[in-house]
This record gives structure tokens, sequence and C-alpha cells, in this order.
């Protein structure tokens, strides 16, 4: 959009671009398919320590057995506060459980 703007010194102009690129979107997509129904499913709840962390997990929990009571849980605790749990001595701990549920809740609570 370019537009004349009238000062004391005379015409100036200018032009405004749109930060937006015009670019095709990569189609978004999950890194599996999602679980069609939760019902008698094992669900681990991910905490990474963060001060809401178990509180919002415990709510999740509470509010998935009151809907599906068929619903199994298991929680999962990160070993360090900030640091992926694949570069920490509880790799291998964190690998199997992941193995072990057919879905997860993650829970970044600042």
């Amino acid at each position: 959009m370019n537009a004349g703007v009238e000062g004391s010194r005379g015409a100036a102009s200018y032009e405004v671009l749109s930060p937006w690129a015009n670019v095709d979107p990569v189609p978004l997509r999950g890194i599996t398919p999602r679980t069609a129904d939760l019902a008698g499913k094992k669900i681990g709840l991910f905490s990474n320590r963060k001060r809401a962390a178990e509180l919002t997990l415990t709510a999740v929990e509470t509010r998935l057995k009151e809907q599906m009571p068929s619903v199994e849980t298991t929680w999962y605790t990160s070993t360090r506060i900030n640091t992926p749990e694949a570069l920490t001595e509880g790799k291998a701990r964190f690998e199997a459980w992941v193995k072990s549920v057919d879905a997860v809740v993650l829970s970044v609570a600042d």
C-alpha cells in the first residue's frame, strides 16, 4: 500500500508490507494417528515437574476417569526439569513407559 503524507517539508511516500510470506503452508499432521476411543486404554500422564504440572494432570486424570471409568492411567515424572527425557539417565525407563501406554497427556505447566 502506498500513501502520500503532506508534511512541513513537502510530500513523503512510504510502502507498508505484510510480514506474512506468500507460500503454501505445510499440512499439519500428528506424530502418530489419534486413538479413536480412549475407553479401555492405558493413558500415560507425563509431568515435567514444574509448578502446576501435577495439579493439571491430576485434574485431567480425574476427568478422564469420570468420563471413561475403564481408562487406566500411569504417571511418569521427568528426571530433570527443562531437559528432554531422552537426554537424561532416565531415557531407558522413559522409553519403556512410552511403549507401555496407548496415549500420553503431557503437562508443561509453569
